[in-house]
């Protein structure tokens, strides 16, 4: 099943439609969650009883406006709506129990919204097991690509499997980033490097995490994309042109944000479509 959160925002709409996607590809249910947060209100000496009500009308016209946005687009994604009190990270944290895949709007009200830039996106995508989509508010062409960044670690193998399976059910190409840079030696200037070797080594690194999943998916057409750059830059880079933009994550903190890795938060920071986060 997959989750989508909304809180009645553009970005939050955004997300309802590239979930009933990928709903409708992977032939899967889509649940719509609203958080209902009543904490922002409970302050004071003399909370507002009227309050409650006023959230929870709210967060059943959200549901209702996001359920018909599914049925209009996607007629045959089996939908339900659930209207959950808590915060935002709690909720979605909890839903990720049986979830396929978890897509939350990048901008938007509050609730949900705090988005994905921010402490509950970075929070969830670095604690739930399963990916996180971060979908963005405007409007963008079709460019039947998706994009997967790839190092020498098994841990972006995950993020891997992900990538390839989108692109086969989006019946796009795949282009596999790998960006690499040159160790910085302060205290031995005088180290040199063949760059040819360098250059053939990094090939080989793409080749070698692409020869099993090429022989599982051979009707995806594969783009090999080795550079030396900055992973983040080469990543935004390529997510100008593509419909989706595929991460792992190789934080190791004990928070949230600290799990998901530097290049993983600069991307969801910069990336120009939507980003997936798949942890290993």
């Amino acid at each position: 099943m997959i989750i989508v959160g909304v809180d009645g925002s553009v970005a939050a709409r955004a997300a309802v439609e590239w979930a009933a996607g990928d709903a409708f590809r992977m032939r899967v249910p889509l649940r719509i969650v609203h958080a209902v947060d009543r904490s922002p209100y409970q302050i004071g000496k003399y909370p507002n009883a009227a309050l409650p009500d006023v959230l929870l009308g709210e967060g059943h016209r959200i549901l209702r406006e996001a359920q018909a946005l599914v049925r209009e687009r996607r007629p045959t994604v089996e939908v339900e709506t659930r209207d959950i009190e808590g915060t935002p990270a709690e909720v979605l944290r909890e839903q990720a129990e049986d979830a396929t895949e978890i897509v939350v709007g990048s901008r938007g009200l509050g609730g949900f919204a705090g988005a994905l830039l921010g402490s509950v996106s970075m929070h969830v995508a670095g604690h739930v097991h399963c990916p996180v989509v971060v979908v963005r508010g405007e409007h963008r062409p079709t460019y039947g690509q998706v994009v997967v960044g790839v190092d020498d670690s098994l841990e972006c193998e995950p993020a891997l499997a992900y990538a390839f399976e989108q692109a086969k059910l989006r019946g796009s190409a795949l282009r596999v980033v790998h960006a690499w840079q040159l160790p910085v030696h302060a205290f031995a200037p005088e180290a040199s490097y063949d760059m040819d070797e360098v250059r053939t080594a990094q090939h080989q690194v793409v080749r070698d995490r692409m020869a099993t999943f090429s022989q599982d998916y051979p009707q995806v057409k594969l783009v090999e994309d080795v550079q030396s750059a900055d992973p983040v830059n080469a990543l935004t880079d390529a997510s100008e042109r593509a419909d989706l933009l595929v991460v792992g994550s190789h934080g190791r903190g004990a928070l949230g944000s600290m799990l998901l890795g530097s290049v993983s938060r600069g991307i969801l920071h910069h990336a120009r479509c939507p980003v997936a986060v798949v942890r290993a």
